[in-house]
C-alpha cells in the first residue's frame, strides 16, 4: 500500500533532533505484533519461552557480536514484548587497530544508531521465526519501538528493577492481553 498521509498518521516515537548513535545507556520495549502474546507465558512469575521465545532471548544475547560498540544490560522477554537497556559506547578503534599497512590510518567506522541495532534485531528474528514455522513473511514486531534514553544514573536503576520486577507483575498488568490464562496463539 502507499503511503496516504490522509490514512497514515503514526509519529515517529523518537526525541526530534536526537542523535540516536552517541554513546549512552536506552531502555527499550519492543512489542509483538497485535501483541499476541507467543513468546511464552509467566508461570509463577517466571518467563517459559515458547521456541519463538527462546529465539527472541537467543538472539538478544548476540547484539554485541554484530555491533561491537553495543553492550546489554539488564533485559526480559516477556509473552509479547521485550524488555532491555542497549548501552552504545564510542566507536574509537583500539590504538592497535590504527596500525595498518604503510603506516596509515584507517577511516572511522560508521556510527552505529539504536534504530539500527533494533531493526537488524527485529530483521534476524523475524527471519529465523519464519523459517522455522514456515511462514514467510509474516510479521513477528510491531512497526516501532519504545525507547527512553537514560540519562543519569537514578533511571538506570530504576528501568533496571523495572525489568528485573516485570514477570512478577504481569498478571496484575492492566495491559495484559494474555490475562486469565494462555494465549489464543499458544493453544
Amino acid at each position: 500500500m502507499k503511503y496516504n498521509p490522509k490514512i497514515h498518521h503514526r509519529q515517529s516515537t523518537r526525541l526530534r533532533g536526537y542523535d540516536y548513535s552517541q554513546p549512552g545507556a536506552y531502555f527499550i520495549t519492543i512489542c509483538t505484533q497485535h501483541r499476541e502474546c507467543n513468546l511464552g507465558e509467566i508461570i509463577n512469575d517466571e518467563m517459559k519461552f515458547t521456541v519463538r521465545g527462546f529465539i527472541v532471548h537467543k538472539f538478544w544475547l548476540k547484539i554485541p557480536h554484530h555491533f561491537p560498540n553495543v553492550e546489554l544490560d539488564q533485559f526480559v522477554v516477556m509473552p509479547n514484548h521485550v524488555h532491555g537497556i542497549i548501552v552504545i559506547n564510542d566507536e574509537l578503534l583500539d590504538v592497535n587497530d590504527y596500525i595498518k599497512e604503510g603506516g596509515e590510518t584507517p577511516p572511522l567506522r560508521k556510527k552505529t544508531t539504536l534504530g539500527q541495532i533494533i531493526a537488524y534485531y527485529k530483521y534476524q528474528t523475524t527471519k529465523i521465526i519464519n523459517k522455522i514455522d514456515d511462514t514467510l513473511g509474516l510479521r513477528i514486531w510491531q512497526r516501532n519501538y519504545y525507547d527512553r534514553i537514560i540519562d543519569h544514573q537514578k533511571i538506570l536503576d530504576i528501568a533496571r528493577q523495572y525489568i528485573v520486577k516485570n514477570p512478577l507483575r504481569w498478571d496484575k498488568d492492566p495491559n495484559n492481553p494474555c490475562r486469565g490464562g494462555v494465549s489464543p496463539s499458544l493453544e
